[in-house]
């Protein structure tokens, strides 16, 4: 009689259960690492690429600032931004207003991110290193943090141009302390006039983020391993407003797969 009265009894539960209640909930880290495989995004002002064109790579990602307010982070990833770069601080005493909502809206919808810190050439690197420090909480769920070096011309406040000797040091001061306080080892961000202006081909040992929109990587670095690549700066991505950086992983589906297993835990 008590099998009897237990086997009425899940009867009785099963008939009050609904398709929803057997379907396990499914949080952002559980979600596929790729959004849409080899996304071809529109351009408002297109490169005809003769080889090498972005489009023939698997994964795709954005970078951003307080410049993209109000992302719609599920539409975008549903066009096929996979990852973002967000930008968090520059110099010693800024920081990017909209960082905090694209840091915890990216997590919430599953996005694999990484925070970056714009390099400002009147302030030590200790002093920037510590104020990103600051500001950038560690999350062992985010992708490495990342060092943007290029010259900046435009700033009202700084156009110093230090001997590329300067440079490097100063990169090795920053990086090594960022190293050390998160566990990771950092990624490069460079355009290509920094890149010859410093010597950097010869900055070997940390993965790098390469920008070129007028033609390949290999065209414009030569040899030098990339890990990510900036391929327009015009692009338009269901989501965002305005013009979009577009990026891309330097792999294949299942190496991104294997680089997100190595550098984010």
């Amino acid at each position: 009689m008590r099998r009897f009265a237990a086997l009425i009894t899940l009867t009785l539960l099963a008939a009050c259960s609904t398709a929803g209640d057997l379907v396990p909930s499914v949080s952002p880290s559980s979600s596929p690492t790729v959004a849409v495989r080899a996304p071809r995004f529109e351009d408002s002002k297109p490169h005809e690429w003769d080889s090498g064109a972005p489009w023939n790579y698997a994964v795709h990602g954005t970078d951003v600032s307080k410049y993209q307010t109000s992302v719609d982070w599920p539409t975008a990833k549903a066009s096929g931004i996979s990852f973002a770069f967000i930008k968090a601080t520059e110099g010693g005493d800024r920081f990017d207003e909209y960082f905090n909502e694209h840091w915890s809206r990216t997590k919430a919808n599953g996005i694999p991110r990484a925070a970056y810190h714009f390099f400002y050439f009147c302030t030590p690197a200790a002093t920037q290193a510590r104020w990103f420090i600051q500001n950038v909480p560690v999350d062992r769920s985010a992708m490495p943090p990342v060092l943007d070096m290029e010259w900046n011309p435009q700033s009202p406040t700084c156009r110093l141009r230090p001997d590329s000797a300067t440079v490097r040091a100063e990169m090795t001061t920053f990086l090594e302390m960022i190293e050390r306080h998160y566990g990771k080892k950092p990624i490069i961000y460079t355009s290509v006039d920094f890149f010859d202006d410093n010597d950097l081909s010869t900055f070997r040992g940390y993965p790098y983020w390469l920008r070129s929109v007028a033609g390949h990587p290999r065209q414009k670095y030569g040899s030098h391993p990339f890990t990510f690549w900036q391929y327009t700066g015009t692009g338009i991505v269901p989501g965002m407003t305005g013009k979009s950086d577009i990026n891309v992983f330097n792999g294949t589906e299942a190496a991104w797969k294997k680089w997100l297993r190595q550098n984010t835990r």
